[in-house]
Order: C-alpha cells, then structure tokens, then sequence
C-alpha cells in the first residue's frame, strides 16, 4: 500500500520519460535554427559583392565566381604560385599553433602568479604596461634584424600578438576567485600549492579561456605580418605574392582563408576545452 501511494502516476511517469526522450531531439532542433539564422547574411554579402561588381560599382575587384575558381585552381596546384592552398594553409597553422602553444605556456603561470602575488605584480605591472600598447607591426622590423627573415621572425609576432590577452584575462580571472572558495579548501585541509590546482585554475578557467580565444584571434590576424619577409608558404605569403604581380582574386582567397582557419581553429579550441573542463566547478557559466 505504501509503495502504491509513493509511485508517481503513470500519467506522470509517461509525461518524464516523453520530456527525457524529447531533450535531445530539442537541442538538435534548436542548433540547426541557430545555423540557419547564421546563413542569410554571407548569402546577401556574395549577392551584394555580385551585383556591385557587374553594375561596375567598385573597380579593380573581382566577381565571386572568379575567386572561387581561383580558389579552385590554386587548391589543384595549377596556379603559378609554387605551392597549393593546402600547403600554404598548412605553414600558416604550423606557425599559428606554434606561437600561440608558447604564448599560452608563458602567459597562463605568469597570469596566474601576478594575480595571486601583489608582489610579482608590482615588479611587472609597470614593464607590461609600456609594452602592451606597442602595436605588432612596430615589433616587425626588430624582430627582422634580432632573429633574422622567415619562420622564427612570424612565430615570435605570433607569440607577442597571443600573449598579452592570455596575460590580462588569466590576472583578472585569479584576482576575480572568490576568497570564500580558498578558506573552504584551506578548512578541508588543501595545502596552497594544491589549491592552486583544485580551486583558483577552475574558478579562472573562464576567464583564461576567454583570453585564449582573444589571443588565438589576434595570431591569425598577425599571420600576414610576420609571413610578408622571408617566407616562400604561408597564407601571408600568399597575400603577399599576389599583391606582388596584382592578382587580386588570389589577395582574396588568402584572406577569406585566413577567416575560415580562424574560425575552425577557435570551433577546435573551444570544444577541446570544455571537453577537458568537464566537471570542473567553474565560475562564470561557460557551456
């Protein structure tokens, strides 16, 4: 008799195992709305970009259609240019990944220390301070003449152009860790070290993520910089070639590239890293 009055309803029961087995059918309705509102406007840009080139509205820039069969061409390797778009696409990511990996390394234990040490933040505030504000492009020219003209010259504008917003958002994401959660692990017997790991890298995981991906942005952007001089591959490279001989449909593809690998590369990086904060008890609602 008991357990006949504590059961739900079957009413009940039906209506929970109906919403449970809806739940998934829901979110991938709704991805698909939000893909969809995504569409309309690159589709109205390429419409635009058409009919203003026909109508002879802007000069000296190509139809679609012809960057896309110049994409086309230079994917196949029949361009005049050396390499194919993989190739290029390839040294770019090569050069990207490799300065953004050292940016992170460097930027996230120094973050971490200068938000949690008023100390090594007075050393450094002041040093961080005058650089931050000298643009990449002013870098170039002395990175040229210390490292020398190719890769390692492009990877160490990347590493500048990555770290200081990894830098900033990982000091204001320390500082923002409630003193609460500290005292709690302190009262459980976590030692500081260990508190470091289990309670102010969790809290401050929103914070680093958001500056990682402001970071990632700007190497992207930086890429065409530091592949002008000495580079022979790379999507900057590519940019630059073609301004070279005037072939403006390939400056294009180049750029629109360089969006597209930006754009996966962010897609890539954030799912890696909810992946690995899974169950991890942040702060600031990143989903």
């Amino acid at each position: 008799m008991t357990e006949v009055l504590n059961s739900p309803p079957a009413a009940a029961r039906t209506t929970v195992r109906t919403t449970t087995a809806a739940a998934p059918v829901r979110r991938h309705v709704g991805r698909l709305g939000r893909a969809a509102l995504a569409v309309p406007v690159p589709v109205l840009a390429l419409a635009l970009w058409h009919v203003a080139v026909r109508q002879g509205w802007v000069a000296n820039l190509p139809a679609p259609g012809d960057v896309g069969e110049s994409a086309l061409d230079l994917l196949q390797g029949g361009s005049a240019f050396g390499s194919t778009l993989g190739l290029h696409i390839l040294a770019s990511a090569e050069r990207v990944g490799i300065g953004f990996g050292i940016a992170c390394l460097v930027a996230v234990p120094l973050g971490v220390l200068m938000g949690r040490s008023a100390l090594v933040s007075r050393m450094l505030d002041l040093m961080i301070s005058l650089l931050r504000p000298i643009p990449v492009t002013a870098w170039a020219p002395l990175m040229v003449v210390i490292v020398g003209i190719g890769s390692k010259s492009a990877i160490v504008l990347i590493v500048i152009a990555g770290f200081f917003p990894v830098l900033l958002n990982t000091i204001a994401g320390v500082k923002a860790v409630p003193p609460r959660l500290l005292e709690a692990a302190a009262m459980l017997g976590t030692g500081r070290h260990r508190a470091l790991w289990k309670v102010v890298l969790p809290a401050a995981a929103p914070n680093v993520f958001a500056g990682m991906r402001i970071g990632l942005g700007f190497c992207w952007v930086v890429l065409v910089v530091g592949e002008t001089v000495g580079v022979e591959t790379g999507l900057g490279a590519l940019i630059t070639q073609a301004w070279q001989v005037s072939r403006t449909e390939l400056i294009i593809v180049g750029m629109l590239t360089i969006g597209l690998a930006g754009y996966l590369s962010d897609r890539f990086m954030t799912l890696t890293l909810r992946l690995l904060l899974r169950g991890r008890p942040l702060l600031g609602g990143h989903r």
